[in-house]
């Protein structure tokens, strides 16, 4: 018996398959064992032809290859090569079992990319499972932003025995390759980011309190509710956000590379975060993952590390906002199956844009709302008390004037994040303000003693929740670190006060 390694997805992650074959005397046949897809056992044919056009006998013998874990469903056609390699040094001495083997044959012989290959490799990369890989040759350029691998890319078949055969003087194609984009250090740390702003807040003329809002947003990953007339502003403003989002760790941009290739896009390897944006009229499964027999990944967990912008809020289904509570509070998702429970990660920057009314005209001092108060109160129910709880920040925009004028430019206002980031990371915090947990809330949030007599004063006199309590604290450091002050001031916790819901 023989065995090398390989991969399937369950879930977002990957999971390690060891690919055993035998090869016994008995009647010619060829079997896979192991809850084997369809893609899996198509395999047999591609690795015949495959053996057969390159002058290869097929062994007369009967072929069995089990696919370990046998619980453990696997899709994809990764598996060809793996087989092929198995079946041609079935006789020889050559210890495979600490080789990963990945690529889908051709019936000529040659190895083709598969799309599932890249997000396959990473899960294993960040799990550590994995050291050095046989790939096809056209994936190197996408896999060698992958660190801590050695990949051994190969166009044939032949090319992959000759590198087992010969595993001492075999060499890697491709080292490690750098993200080319701006960055910076701290404590060992890179961080990389993006000069380029195709919609500029430049373009949002007034509504000095919501840019105000976002800037504070986007620095301490704090959610967010702008609420106003229609053509105000709000969906430009949600819009350039993203723009000016905090810079990524190479993590974070491996991270969104593997979820722009499970959503079918060619990764671009870019530290700029993520933008998703569903309907109101998406089902419950499409935002948040689901599947009868497979859970994939929704809208919610495309969004990791990014924004997830809900327009028009009022309109989603009470059970999509309910259902959004535990994420926008734990930073995960869990999906629960009959056949699959799955666990995503989920840490997101909430955009939510509503009008006052239904018709859209209450704030308008220019037109008239032509709403019952029944159905203003009514429009207003459809968001929840718990729901609003876990809002940061609830900005009421102004009227439109043709006296607006712009103020600051995307690229002034993400330098201002940039430098709040710096400031944060250089104090040692990891996370965003806005995910502090509440054992470093003491350490990180720190108030002059003028200050928290303010915040007892607040919490008295508005009746604040403990939640609340605890994002005003964390906007108040955000506005600090924006200031670059070590200590909570008292400016800033007032600042931080005024954006409460009311």
């Amino acid at each position: 018996m023989k065995k090398v390694c390989c991969a399937t997805y369950e879930g977002l992650d990957a999971k390690v398959v060891d690919v055993e074959s035998t090869l016994t005397k008995g009647l010619p046949s060829f079997s896979i064992v192991g809850m084997a897809s369809t893609a899996i056992t198509e395999s047999k044919e591609r690795v015949k032809s495959a053996l057969l056009s390159n002058d290869f006998s097929f062994p007369p013998k009967r072929i069995t290859f089990l696919l370990a874990p046998s619980e453990l469903a696997k899709s994809g056609s990764q598996f060809d090569l793996s087989m092929a390699v198995l079946i041609l040094l079935h006789e020889s001495d050559v210890d495979l079992s600490h080789w990963f083997v990945f690529g889908e044959l051709g019936l000529d012989g040659s190895v083709k990319e598969n799309i599932q290959l890249y997000p396959l490799i990473l899960s294993l990369a960040n799990q550590g499972l994995i050291s050095q890989a046989i790939v096809p040759f056209e994936s190197l350029q996408k896999l060698s932003k992958i660190p801590n691998v050695s990949f051994y890319g190969v166009k044939n078949f032949n090319e992959a025995i000759e590198i087992l055969k010969n595993q001492e003087t075999a060499s890697p194609n491709i080292q490690q390759s750098e993200i080319d984009y701006p960055c910076y250090e701290i404590s060992g740390q890179k961080f990389y980011y993006v000069k380029e702003y195709k919609e500029d807040f430049m373009d949002v003329k007034g509504q000095e309190v919501a840019k105000r809002a976002a800037l504070i947003a986007a620095a301490g990953f704090h959610n967010i509710i702008l609420e106003g007339s229609p053509g105000c502003g709000k969906s430009m403003i949600a819009n350039r956000l993203r723009y000016i989002l905090p810079p990524m760790t190479a993590s974070e941009i491996l991270d969104l590379a593997k979820l722009e290739v499970l959503e079918g896009y060619e990764p671009e390897f870019k530290p700029q975060r993520a933008l998703k944006s569903p309907h109101h009229s998406s089902t419950p499964a499409s935002i948040f993952g689901g599947g009868s027999h497979k859970a994939k990944i929704g809208e919610v967990g495309l969004a990791n590390n990014g924004i997830l912008f809900f327009d028009e809020l009022p309109h989603f289904s009470k059970s999509v906002l309910e259902s959004l509570r535990e994420p926008m509070q734990d930073a995960k998702i869990r999906i629960s199956r009959v056949n699959s429970k799955v666990e995503y990660p989920a840490k997101f920057l909430f955009v939510g844009a509503m009008n006052p009314c239904p018709c859209g005209n209450l704030l308008d001092s220019h037109k008239e709302c032509r709403c019952s108060d029944l159905e203003i109160q009514k429009y207003k129910n459809k968001l929840s008390e718990p729901f609003l709880d876990r809002i940061d920040l609830h900005v009421t925009m102004q009227n439109v004037n043709v006296d607006d004028m712009p103020s600051f430019s995307s690229k002034e206002l993400h330098k201002m994040v940039v430098e709040a980031h710096i400031f944060s990371k250089k104090r040692g915090q990891k996370e965003f303000n806005a995910n502090i947990s509440d054992k470093d809330l003491n350490i990180f949030c720190k108030m002059e003693v003028n200050t928290s007599e303010i915040m007892q004063t607040a919490i008295s006199r508005f009746s604040l929740s403990f939640r609340s309590i605890k994002k005003i604290q964390k906007i108040a450091r955000t506005i600090a670190d924006l200031e670059k002050s070590e200590y909570i001031k008292k400016e800033h916790l007032l600042e931080a006060l005024s954006y409460r819901r009311r």
